[in-house]
Parts: C-alpha cells; structure tokens; sequence
C-alpha cells in the first residue's frame, strides 16, 4: 500500500493506483508504476468546503456575442519558424517543442534565444540539462557568445519561478521539462507527476505576467512524447523536431497550434554553425541528383500542407542468401514489403532471388501512401536496369490489386513539379484537373501499365 497521502502513478500513461502494480490495466506496461506524493491541498479547497458553500455560477454568453480580441505576435528571428507558428510567438502563450536526443533542439532554441535578445526582447534561458558554462561553450561555437541573453541553471521548479518573478522576460526557453523538479511531490524528475506539475506551474505563471514559453520535451522510443498525455493538452502549441540524427536535414512541423495552422513545415540544415533555414528544400534535395541512373525516381510528397519533391532510390541486387533482405530507409518497412507482394503478383517483376534496397535522399521520413507509386518507379528501374524519363515525377497510391489510387492535394503536387523545370508527372487517373503549363500528365491505372509506360 501507498503511504500516507501518496499515490502510485504509471508512467506511461498516469493511471493512479493506491497500492504497486506488476502492470498498469489501463495501459498494459510492465513495471511503470512509482509512488508519489499527492499535491498538498489549499486550506478551504476540499469537497467538505466546497459543499459548505454556494458556488458562483459561471458567466454564460452567446458566441456571437463574445468581444473580438486580436492575437498579439512578435517575430522570433527565423523566418521559417515564425511560418510554422502561423506568424510569428503569440504573448503568454506556451509551446512545447519535442524531438529525438542530438536532433537539435537545444541548438534550435538556443538561436531563437539569440535573435530575441539581440532584437532586444528580454530572454530567460533555463537550462536544467546543461550547466551555463556548457550553454555558453555551445553559444562561442555558433557563433554568438556575447549576446545579452539572460541564463539560469536550476533543476528546482521553486527557485526558477522565482527567477522569472525577478527578471520578468518576455520568453522563457526551458531546457528540458523532463529535468526540472518540484519540491511539493517526491517522485523523481522525469516522472508523470512531476512534469505534469512542473509544467502546469510555468504556464500558469507566463500566462499571467504575459510571458511566452518554449518547453523543450523528449521522446521515447517508439517516437512519442515523453510524460503523460496531458502535457500535451496543456501547451497552446506541439512542435516535433524530425529527422535522421547523422542526417544534415531537420524538419520542423505543428502538430497542435491554437493559434495557427498545422500544415506548415520547415526544414533546416544542420552545419557546424548550427541550423540554417534552407528556403527551397525541393532545390536543395534534388541538387546532386543524377537523373540518368536506373533506380532513381523523384516523388511529390506532402509535408504537412507543403509539398515537396524528394528522391527515391531502389537497388536491387542478386542474393547469396536463402532469404532476400528488404531495407527501406525513410519509408514504412511494413508498406515496402507489401508493395513488393504486389509488383510480383501485378507489375510482372520477381524479386525472389534478389535483395533489395531503398532510401529516401535527405534523411526523410516518408509516411504517406502516395509515395507508392514512386517507389514502385524506382524498384521497375532498378530491377530492369533501366533509368526512367529525364524530367519525371511520381505520386499516387498503390492498391493491393495493383491499381493506381488518387491522393489529396494532387493541385498543389503539381504546381511545385512545375515549378522545378519537371516536364511531365506519372499520376494516378484524375477527374478534372488542370495542370501546370508545360507539365504533360501521364495517368496510370495499374502497376501493368506503370511497366509499359516507363520501360
């Protein structure tokens, strides 16, 4: 049993239980659950008090009649954030910015941090992962060491507020939420207790001195943000920092944004300098492609509501093994694999005896179905050993009888081929469309006939 006023909480998903558990029932984990201490509670807060008295009922209007209030932003110095946050900070409010370890968050939050505060905005950076002589060695190597930017390094939720009480900046960047502590609970830093609280407490601080708040979050393995999910609930805005750690490329996209929308995405490249904002990633993916090698197609693919256009290489080679491999890097392992079903059993192609390989150039990941039907260019051409068409792109879906399926925004796919110098686009079978001028669209319906137009 739990001790007098603690609780026993999972932490993977915050199920409260008052005695250990070998595995949460609500969740199904092994071996999450620690026990904490419950918040202590306000004198007069209980539910005795609140039935000795009469609440006040809260205020209800029409929605038409609610007073307009406009959103006061502020440019946080990369332009390419400022568009992925619908236009720039919003005062008071609070953003959680999550990624893998080494992505770069910290560097990524450490430039805003530096251009907020030489524009003169005043800066709190609360480092509780790094010590400040480390935050500073890593501001000397990007080159900007001397900027008047405000450092705390504590781990104690109390003495930051406090900090923030004195200094009163205008952003505070916390680095990370999974690290700081509080001293009304006894469960260790990282815990679903404590950051729930930790970061309950620094919203609700900035959201009354008007304070914009960066919350940096970790990831777990399989991807998701760390903490319990109302962490996610409680911040205004969800950033997630993508991209292949030994890659160069990062992207950057809103998956929740109450003060903008979700489909803007951003991509930097990661230097030694730190991460500069690469304004045309289509250019940039695409620059040392050679277009006159089998295996290589390119793909319009979706990024949040942006497209871009990346390359997709496939090499197929000969097995000395009983069992060929199948590697896809920056693709569903488990959707290569069912693509390739279907192109033996459709597109007249046996892979059988030959191993076979698959990249998407840049350290992207590529989720969406429409970049079937360019990875299936791509596997025909390497398979054949022949290069597709000079100036070519791809995108649609693949069914499991081989039939060529439309996907969204194919519009907006096809002004960015066009906009490249591409002269023509394999697409599924379209009902009123319009293409660019001077993109011819070729429409396939089947994997068959994929075959017989390309080779």
């Amino acid at each position: 049993m739990a001790k007098k006023g603690s609780v026993f909480i999972c932490q993977s998903c915050a199920y409260r239980s008052p005695k250990w558990l070998g595995r949460c029932p609500e969740c199904g984990e092994w071996s999450t659950f620690l026990e904490e201490a419950r918040p202590q509670a306000q004198p007069g807060s209980g539910a005795g008090a609140l039935g000795r008295r009469r609440a006040e009922a809260a205020e209800v209007t029409l929605l038409g009649e609610v007073a307009e209030e406009g959103v006061s932003r502020f440019p946080s110095g990369l332009e390419l954030v400022d568009r992925v946050l619908g236009g720039g900070i919003v005062d008071s409010a609070s953003t959680l910015l999550a990624g893998e370890p080494g992505i770069g968050k910290s560097t990524l939050l450490l430039q805003i941090g530096r251009s907020l505060a030489k524009a003169g905005a005043p800066v709190l950076y609360a480092t509780a992962e790094e010590s400040p002589r480390q935050l500073r060695l890593r501001a000397e190597r990007l080159g900007g060491g001397g900027v008047d930017l405000m450092v705390a390094g504590e781990t104690k939720l109390e003495p930051l507020l406090a900090a923030v009480e004195a200094s009163r900046p205008r952003v505070l960047l916390v680095d990370s939420v999974q690290a700081l502590r509080s001293a009304d609970l006894d469960g260790p830093p990282g815990s679903v207790g404590q950051v729930r609280h930790c970061a309950d407490r620094l919203t609700e601080l900035c959201r009354e001195r008007r304070i914009a708040l960066f919350l940096v979050g970790h990831v777990t393995k399989e991807g998701a943000i760390a903490g319990p999910k109302s962490l996610e609930h409680l911040v205004d805005t969800v950033l997630t920092f993508e991209g292949e750690g030994a890659g160069e490329y990062r992207v950057l996209r809103a998956q929740k944004n109450r003060f903008g929308p979700t489909g803007e995405v951003a991509m930097f490249e990661m230097r030694d300098t730190g991460l500069a904002e690469v304004l045309d990633p289509s250019r940039v993916l695409l620059a040392l492609r050679r277009d006159h090698r089998p295996g290589s197609s390119v793909l319009a693919s979706l990024h949040g509501a942006r497209p871009l256009l990346v390359e997709v290489q496939a090499l197929v080679h000969e097995t000395s093994f009983p069992s060929p491999r199948r590697m896809a890097v920056g693709l569903d392992a488990n959707r290569v694999t069912l693509l390739v079903a279907v192109l033996e059993r459709f597109g007249e192609l046996s892979l059988a005896g030959h191993d076979l390989f698959l990249n998407v150039v840049g350290g992207l990941a590529i989720k969406e179905p429409a970049a079937d039907l360019a990875v299936a260019a791509a596997v025909l051409s390497a398979a054949r050993e022949r290069a597709l068409p000079a100036g070519a792109a791809f995108f649609g879906e693949v069914g499991l009888l081989g039939e060529i399926r439309p996907v969204a925004r194919t519009e907006a796919r096809l002004r960015e081929v066009a906009a490249l110098g591409f002269d023509r686009a394999f697409v599924p079978r379209l009902e009123k469309s319009r293409p660019p001028e001077g993109l011819a669209l070729v429409e396939v319906e089947d994997l068959a006939d994929l075959g017989r137009r390309l080779l």
